[in-house]
């Protein structure tokens, strides 16, 4: 696992903002959910936000799903990287993982996909958004989560 807080400044020039991120990678194995959730946890209370608040508990559903979705459908991935990053106004969850297949939300009819919707719809309430994208090394895909956060969030 590796953690970072750094200070940056603002494009714009204002002071500098704290930067904080946890990343850390998990074996694609059902026990990782749970592992994935537990680790989550500690991060978001170490970044300051309050463990009662909607938000908290929406990250750490968003986290479960996209980790659920990784053990069930990255059969040629052995693990998953997991990345909690909070900066300014905004919390990023990722799960990037080694599998090339794309991901879709799934058709009003269907079962699978349903999580990825879910967890859209968490975002959207947050006035944030979900983006797919190909993994930083090439190989696989990273699901990205944007929250805004709530005004007076650390």
């Amino acid at each position: 696992m590796s953690e970072a807080s750094v200070m940056a400044r603002h494009p714009s020039g204002r002071p500098a903002v704290e930067v904080l991120k946890h990343v850390w990678t998990v074996p694609l194995v059902p026990g990782s959910v749970r592992a994935a959730r537990e680790r989550s946890e500690r991060s978001l209370v170490s970044f300051g936000l309050e463990s009662s608040s909607a938000l908290f508990g929406a990250v750490l559903l968003v986290v479960s799903e996209l980790v659920t979705n990784a053990v069930r459908h990255a059969q040629d991935s052995p693990d998953a990287e997991v990345t909690l990053h909070m900066a300014e106004h905004l919390l990023v969850v990722s799960v990037e993982d080694l599998d090339p297949r794309p991901i879709t939300p799934a058709d009003a009819g269907r079962t699978s996909g349903r999580g990825l919707r879910t967890v859209a719809d968490l975002a959207r309430t947050f006035g944030g958004d979900v983006r797919i994208e190909p993994s930083s090394g090439g190989h696989g895909k990273t699901v990205l989560v944007r929250f805004v956060l709530p005004e007076g969030t650390p």
